[in-house]
């Protein structure tokens, strides 16, 4: 299949994915969402393939939902019942791509933030630039971490470092990342491709049946009550998304200054 908004490369049982949008600085659009599901269903028949590679083009791993793409403004208009169908493909790439069968690393070259942060929080690993940065900041346009991701969050840095990251919505540098635990290693920034290309193929060399089976099987121990958790998640941001300060809080983002909340 072709792709507008990846780039798909393959080398012997290691493939490397490239969001590629790096003068939108990667961020993801409705367009390039569908194509992320679609490859990891194109993953799910491949059984040559057994490391996966997702980095960013540019200077940026991913900047999160792009707030002008048209397709992802309707969104938020229509019915509530559309709404809730079109919104749920956030949550149904975050599932995708945690359930895929292969290892899966995240090479963070520059600002992961939002849904990017989400998609990073969905791999096995993690490796960082020294230069790299992660942040949460939907609560700075008043909405809530939805896409199942607050998990995924917690199980990497626990509650406390979770809460800090989700309510402040501030970028977090390598550093601290590395010291949480969100980031399994970090190294300087003209290094990281080489770095997170020998992690995969050291992964892809191992028997690919156990290594697939304990993925699965420690996902399954860390994460049996997320979807419990997580379930009204959508609903939630569309609760949200109907407040002033939700609408506030997209006004200050396109005036670049600060939001001024108040709880209505």
């Amino acid at each position: 299949m072709e792709y507008r908004c990846l780039k798909v490369e393959k080398r012997g049982g290691v493939a490397t994915v490239t969001f590629h949008r790096p003068d939108k600085g990667n961020m993801l659009s409705m367009e390039m969402m569908n194509e992320i599901i679609n490859l990891t269903e194109e993953f799910q028949d491949d059984v040559d393939t057994r490391a996966v590679l997702f980095t960013g083009a540019g200077k940026s791993f991913c900047m999160g939902v792009d707030l002008n793409d048209p397709e992802h403004i309707s969104t938020a208009e229509g019915p509530l019942l559309a709404r809730q169908r079109k919104f749920s493909i956030g949550p149904r790439m975050i599932r995708a791509l945690y359930s895929m069968n292969q290892i899966t690393i995240a090479a963070l070259n520059g600002v992961a933030q939002g849904g990017g942060a989400c998609i990073a929080s969905a791999m096995d690993f993690r490796v960082g630039a020294d230069n790299c940065s992660v942040a949460y900041p939907e609560v700075n346009i008043a909405l809530p971490l939805s896409w199942v991701s607050l998990p995924l969050c917690v199980h990497l840095v626990g509650p406390s470092r979770a809460k800090r990251l989700v309510m402040l919505g501030k970028r977090e540098k390598a550093e601290t990342l590395l010291n949480w635990g969100f980031l399994d290693d970090v190294v300087p920034a003209d290094s990281l491709p080489e770095h997170a290309g020998k992690m995969a193929e050291e992964y892809a060399a191992q028997a690919p049946i156990p290594i697939q089976m304990t993925k699965r099987s420690i996902n399954a121990i860390v994460s049996y009550l997320d979807n419990a958790v997580m379930h009204m998640d959508t609903d939630q941001v569309l609760l949200a998304q109907s407040t002033g300060d939700f609408e506030e809080g997209i006004k200050a983002v396109f005036e670049k200054r600060k939001p001024e909340f108040k709880g209505e």
